[in-house]
């Protein structure tokens, strides 16, 4: 087993403003959300980068496209 908590798990609990406990189905939860919202980031800006005939990913096309990813995922 882990003896560290994961990265994610450390932020989640770091920006919680009240002192709940987030119990293990739910940080797993967590998880697979956070990899459904960063797969959809990366696909969106691969779609940006051919659009602009570039074979690599830049920053610039993440910029592009996190706003708007962004409001997708919430809804």
């Amino acid at each position: 087993m882990l003896t560290k908590a994961p990265k994610l798990k450390n932020t989640i609990k770091s920006k919680m403003r009240t002192n709940l406990n987030v119990r293990p189905a739910s940080e797993a939860m967590i998880e697979l959300l956070t990899l459904l919202f960063l797969s959809s980031l990366a696909e969106e800006a691969k779609t940006r980068a051919f659009e602009e005939k570039s074979a690599t990913i830049r920053a610039q096309h993440l910029r592009a496209v996190s706003k708007k990813v962004l409001k997708k995922a919430r809804g």
